[in-house]
């Protein structure tokens, strides 16, 4: 089984309560909506049955629900899977408050109570999600049922995020003068995207697009510089107090815990899964071999595998108290 998997084209262009498009035979009803959480709308996709054990699937920074998109579904055929748009990232508009994890961490929170969801959820979140997902157990540990960290902030101090891409998409948006940077605004999207993988041929056309679409939006820019100067800084990189702090929490509360990685991953390079290990003693660890930065694209049945059996595992311990 290779895992490998070329993204779908994004279901964007359903209405707000239409079936996500290319659902696969046996897969249940999937609903790509919204939800208002303290009076602002985010955007979720929810698919599986209701009885069936709660998963929710978070996004890294500057992304989408979309690179969950192959996995939700998969999942969804023996989960109730939630995925969502972080405040100011994918669809989602931002909220009142700054960005950063608390921020995000309440919004999940908020989702889950909307959806009137109040079993301990399996968070699952790659690159900033897998942080957020953090948050969440360390805020609210009742909440939680278990962690899947794929590629997960939090465990070193190399995060190799450029804000390149959104200068010249900015300088590419001036009146008159933009048209001559829009051809380097575009290298920069296809170079960012491509970097997220060890195959840069899943930058395909369809996720370049939507790409394109999520960094649109109003809330975007800030929200990113936001976020990033809340976790780390220019040239120190990710701050290590709140990482810290955070695993400690994340320790003290026993929750069972798998960290999977790409050895190949360039935005959060592999050694911080040894980080991982050392911080999180108790954690299972799985390391995918020529896989970049998000292996639920890269590796989308194999990671679909190991979550599958990491949730039975924890049902089961559950269900043996």
């Amino acid at each position: 089984m290779t895992g490998r998997h070329t993204p779908r084209p994004a279901a964007d262009a359903a209405p707000a309560d239409a079936p996500a498009g290319d659902v696969p035979a046996g897969a249940p009803h999937t609903t790509t909506t919204t939800v208002q959480v303290a009076g602002r709308p985010v955007r979720i996709r929810r698919s599986g049955a209701a009885e069936a054990p709660p998963v929710v699937l978070l996004h890294g920074i500057g992304r989408s629900l979309e690179d969950w998109a192959a996995a939700h579904e998969l999942l969804a055929r023996d989960h109730r899977v939630l995925s969502m748009d972080l405040p100011g990232f994918g669809l989602t508009p931002a909220g009142p408050e700054k960005p950063g994890l608390g921020t995000f961490a309440r919004a999940v929170v908020g989702v889950l109570d909307a959806l009137g969801e109040d079993r301990p959820v399996h968070l699952m979140g790659n690159s900033l999600g897998g942080a957020v997902a953090m948050t969440v157990a360390a805020e609210h540990p009742e909440r939680v049922a278990g962690l899947l960290l794929a590629n997960s902030a939090g465990f070193g101090r190399e995060a190799n995020v450029s804000a390149l891409p959104m200068v010249w998409a900015a300088l590419s948006r001036l009146p008159v003068v933009g048209r001559r940077f829009r051809p380097l605004a575009r290298a920069a999207a296809v170079r960012s995207n491509q970097s997220c993988f060890f195959d840069p041929a899943l930058a395909t056309p369809e996720l370049l697009r939507h790409a394109a679409l999520v960094g649109s939006q109003p809330d975007f820019r800030a929200t990113f510089l936001g976020t990033y100067r809340s976790i780390g800084l220019p040239v120190v990189g990710v701050l290590p107090g709140w990482r810290r702090a955070l695993l400690e929490r994340v320790r003290a509360s026993g929750l069972p815990v798998l960290v999977v990685w790409g050895d190949s991953d360039a935005v959060l390079p592999a050694h911080h899964a040894e980080a991982a290990a050392a911080a999180l003693p108790e954690a299972r660890l799985h390391v995918f071999p020529e896989t970049g930065h998000m292996p639920q694209i890269e590796r989308t049945e194999e990671l679909v595998a190991l979550a599958r059996e990491f949730v039975a595992s924890v049902e089961q311990a559950r269900a043996a108290r």
